[in-house]
């Protein structure tokens, strides 16, 4: 027999980290693309205030106004009909649906109260709106 080649009873005192490498990376892809999927709406440039309080919890939708009046649920454009209706069907599956309204600063004021009816109108009373932390 050669000098290399180890009989079968023999243990051996080397550890094969492969596998373990091989996990270690599957859950570094996995948490980079859950953390970057839980950013959710677009971006604008939000009013600022003195007091801010988080608003975030499961479910949460955002509603964004952008400054040229474009409505965006979460990420994904809409008019005011369409919304209504998404709205609604989230509203159909959890009854204290919690809404954000992420408004531009500079944006029409008509297109925010308009969001704002709809929420009434199906009956959401937990609306929150975004603004940034102004420094002091």
């Amino acid at each position: 027999m050669s000098g290399d080649v180890k009989e079968d009873n023999q243990p051996y005192d080397e550890i094969n980290i492969t596998p373990m490498l091989d996990l270690a990376y599957v859950l570094l892809v996995i948490f980079i693309i859950m953390t970057t999927a839980s950013v959710q709406g677009v971006k604008v440039e939000l009013p600022h205030t003195r007091n801010t309080a988080s608003l975030a919890q499961p479910q949460t939708r955002a509603i964004t106004v952008t400054l040229d009046g474009a409505v965006y649920l979460d990420a994904y454009p809409v008019d005011m009909v369409m919304l209504e209706q998404r709205l609604s069907e989230f509203k159909g599956n959890n009854p204290s649906l919690p809404v954000v309204l992420k408004g531009d600063a500079a944006a029409h004021y008509d297109k925010i109260s308009g969001v704002l009816e709809i929420c009434k109108k199906l009956g959401i009373t937990e609306i929150g709106l975004v603004t940034k932390k102004s420094a002091e």
